[in-house]
């Protein structure tokens, strides 16, 4: 088959293809602008080729974000549909929105996609088309998503806003060789854009970019005077640097710094004892989540035990999941306070 995608896909990244606001009940203009060219200030992610002949309507990128891997189709849960198997991966992100040349089909381009992908090292998640992503697989994406939409502009708010074919989602990851994980999902469909009839009677496609790996360690490493202070007068300490790879419980290597001033504090008190508790945000379910940070609180006990010979009668590790936000899980920056290791004095 002959590849119609350009560009090298030089390192890995995390593409998620994404629908758009769908404006139903909405009066809007349905101009017929030619689409010439690329939107202002667009352009391609260095690591990921466009389809031949594609146009960038949509266009946004984030520092540090976190991002819903879909890994199974849609479905309902508590009357929401959603996904009901994801995984969260954190990172740089960069979100694109191309249309295709007129008289291209969903299968092509998804295909040409998939192609350049395995050939630059990517392995596959999942992938599915039509049905078998589920009822309507763009709606979760967007409506139901406030983190997937693009609303600059009508063009780019009102993308898969009617007469959506043939839907497919392709769900991909590439290891760096220097550490850190690019996941790519690409979701193509044959669509129409209430905003722009130029935009309409072709084929969409949304990538989304994240590469983990990518967030600037801001967090200052509390010390164990601090600690102690705070522990004193509240009774609690929110602890940051304490970092594990995404959904697992090991921790890594540059939690030392703050697990030798958590060790230093309980040296210097010997009477005190604490709980290790850890938390999450929301995304992902109750379960698996309370899980996830119940193994962490164990990791963190082990580690002081093992590590640093503090008696593990002194510590209790509870996972809480995301039953004690300290702030709302609207925003990444939400939930990435939410995020944490706290000691809490017994």
């Amino acid at each position: 088959m002959r590849s119609v995608v350009r560009g090298v896909l030089r390192h890995a990244l995390i593409v998620a293809v994404v629908g758009l606001p769908m404006a139903i009940g909405t009066a809007v203009a349905q101009p017929n602008i030619p689409i010439t060219r690329d939107l202002a200030g667009a352009k391609d992610h260095p690591l990921v080729p466009r389809y031949e002949g594609s146009f960038i309507i949509g266009y946004k990128t984030d520092r540090f974000a976190e991002v819903d891997i879909p890994l199974s189709p849609s479905t309902q849960i508590s009357g929401t549909r959603r996904f009901e198997k994801i995984d969260a991966v954190e990172g740089a992100r960069t979100r694109l929105l191309y249309v295709t040349p007129l008289e291209r089909t969903s299968l092509e381009v998804m295909r040409n996609y998939k192609d350049a992908l395995v050939a630059a090292g990517f392995e596959p998640l999942w992938e599915c088309s039509r049905d078998r992503c589920g009822d309507a697989i763009e709606r979760p994406f967007y409506e139901f998503n406030d983190g997937r939409r693009l609303t600059t502009d009508q063009v780019m708010a009102h993308a898969y806003s009617a007469n959506i074919t043939d839907q497919r989602l392709l769900v991909m990851r590439l290891a760096r060789p220097q550490g850190g994980l690019v996941h790519v999902i690409v979701f193509t469909a044959f669509q129409d854009n209430v905003a722009n009839k130029a935009a309409s009677n072709r084929v969409a496609v949304f990538v989304d970019v994240v590469e983990s790996g990518t967030m600037e360690k801001r967090m200052v490493t509390v010390q164990a005077p601090e600690m102690a202070t705070n522990i004193g007068r509240d009774g609690r300490q929110a602890i940051y640097g304490i970092y594990f790879d995404f959904d697992k419980a090991d921790i890594k290597a540059e939690s030392k710094p703050q697990l030798d001033e958590m060790a230093k504090l309980l040296q210097a008190n010997a009477n005190l004892k604490v709980y290790i508790v850890g938390h999450t945000d929301n995304q992902g379910t109750l379960e698996y989540n309370v899980s996830l940070s119940q193994r962490r609180a164990d990791a963190v006990v082990r580690s002081l035990a093992g590590q640093y010979g503090i008696a593990a009668a002194r510590l209790t590790a509870r996972g809480m999941g995301p039953l004690a936000p300290i702030t709302a899980n609207t925003t990444d920056e939400g939930r990435a306070k939410n995020r944490r290791v706290e000691l809490v004095q017994q």
